[in-house]
């Protein structure tokens, strides 16, 4: 029996993380990363194997760095952890000691065993597997005609992905729109257009009731309304679970959406156990209420705070709740979203107003490489601070959610934003006369005013 000062189980962004700030802070501890699989995925970039990146091998994500800083891996999964006497069990049967346990297991995707054909065949899922993706690679190569479930951020890339493989791509989304649940109403609207644009066809507001097989395969996709869609291959993409049934043997805590239970600082109840990124919980920064946000950026700032304070607080946790940010690029163009939309603001009955403003993203607009850049502002009309906020347009909507999750995250008000000063380049910026953040500011205050007359 070996023992370590610090068992990571897990080999995505959480744990690579987690490794390599622990090491770094402590560089005299033993380290050792459990993973399941010699390779692994950048998750975010799963969607762009099916064709910008021709294959799963240009998405790898490994433990290199982590390596590099001192750390051991052993690729051979833990099967039991045994928090009495500090134990964890791997598929091999060998035994290691800990003194710290940080779970990073990441999530599972939902399988949809309620559909009857789930488990046909040629009906996949997105599993964060490096086998698993790079062999679906492969099936998928033949296959004409095409049917996602789920017009989340995975789904409607992969179909967009799809779709410029010469392939009939088919969404079908529960909602009215697709990436509804990130984004606005209008903003999902622009990205629905989008995805058609792209060359997918889009259902929305239909259900899926069945797959139809023959010999093994896949025939149909049978919708709510009675209409079957014929389809060699079937993706089902309609969100992940938290990957914890390690921690459930255990007897750690989970809360009602099966995530891990962990204080602000990522610990368990259990001492010596932590545990970061999907498979453990979140809680709402605007609402103080259980989420389910599942990023990897969300991961690895979590990985970070824990990599510092794991063997005694040096670094003040600085955000008191989990805020979503997002963001996706669907036929050329960039949308993001943080915090709060009009649609999550109304569910959570909280009072706000939005305000937005376009332009472009250099100045003068006359540039071969020109795009137009849209961005909208959720404001608290009490206090003027920023509730949440999207982007769209070029690639600079990317960084500019950024900036407005870190206003969020700071509670920044929009008369600050007034004063907010600012680098600006022709090449690289809107005009220093109009950026676009400042100028939704300016017009969400007009509207704060006229509300006060």
């Amino acid at each position: 029996m070996k023992q370590y000062d610090v068992i990571i189980i897990g080999g995505g962004p959480a744990a690579i993380i987690s490794g390599v700030t622990t090491k770094k802070n402590y560089p005299d501890k033993t380290v050792l990363m459990l993973q399941e699989e010699h390779k692994g995925l950048v998750p975010c970039g799963i969607p762009y194997v099916f064709h910008e990146l021709k294959g799963a091998e240009n998405n790898q994500m490994g433990p290199k760095p982590f390596v590099d800083a001192g750390g051991e891996v052993l690729v051979d999964p833990a099967v039991d952890v045994d928090t009495s006497s500090k134990t964890v069990t791997v598929q091999s049967g060998q035994l290691f000691t800990y003194d710290k346990l940080i779970i990073a297991t990441g999530s599972l995707p939902v399988i949809p065993k309620f559909i009857p054909g789930y488990d046909l065949p040629e009906v996949f899922y997105v599993k964060k597997s490096y086998s698993y993706i790079s062999d679906l690679y492969g099936k998928l190569a033949n296959k004409k005609k095409v049917v996602v479930v789920g017009g989340g951020f995975i789904g409607s890339e992969i179909a967009e992905q799809l779709a410029q493989e010469d392939k009939q791509v088919t969404i079908v989304e529960g909602e009215k729109n697709c990436l509804c649940m990130a984004f606005s109403d209008e903003l999902s609207t622009i990205a629905t257009e989008q995805l058609k644009k792209a060359g997918v066809t889009v259902r929305t507001a239909t259900l899926v009731k069945e797959v139809m097989g023959k010999n093994g395969k896949v025939t149909a996709v049978k919708l709510d309304n009675g209409e079957m869609l014929e389809t060699d291959a079937v993706i089902f993409s309609i969100g992940y679970k938290p990957n914890t049934e390690i921690a459930k043997k255990a007897g750690i805590p989970l809360n009602k959406t099966g995530a891990i239970v962990v204080d602000h600082y990522e610990r368990t109840s259990i001492p010596d156990v932590c545990a970061i990124g999907d498979c453990s919980q979140t809680i709402g920064f605007l609402t103080g209420n259980l989420d389910n946000i599942m990023l990897a950026s969300t991961a690895t700032a979590e990985a970070r705070v824990l990599g510092y304070n794991l063997f005694g607080i040096k670094i003040r946790k600085n955000f008191v709740g989990t805020l979503g940010i997002f963001s996706t690029r669907i036929n050329g163009l960039a949308m993001a979203a943080a915090g709060l939309n009009d649609r999550s603001g109304k569910q959570a009955n909280i009072d706000f107003i939005e305000a937005k403003f376009s332009d472009f993203d250099t100045h003068p607009v006359n540039f071969s490489e020109t795009q137009s850049i849209t961005c909208k502002l959720y404001v608290s009309p009490s206090n003027g601070s920023i509730l949440g906020g999207e982007a769209w347009g070029g690639k600079i909507a990317g960084t500019l959610i950024n900036i407005i999750g870190m206003a969020i995250q700071k509670e920044v008000t929009v008369y600050e934003l007034i004063s907010y000063q600012i680098g600006t380049h022709p090449l690289l910026t809107a005009a220093p006369t109009k950026p676009v953040m400042v100028k939704a500011a300016e017009a969400a205050i007009a509207q704060i005013m006229n509300r006060n007359k």
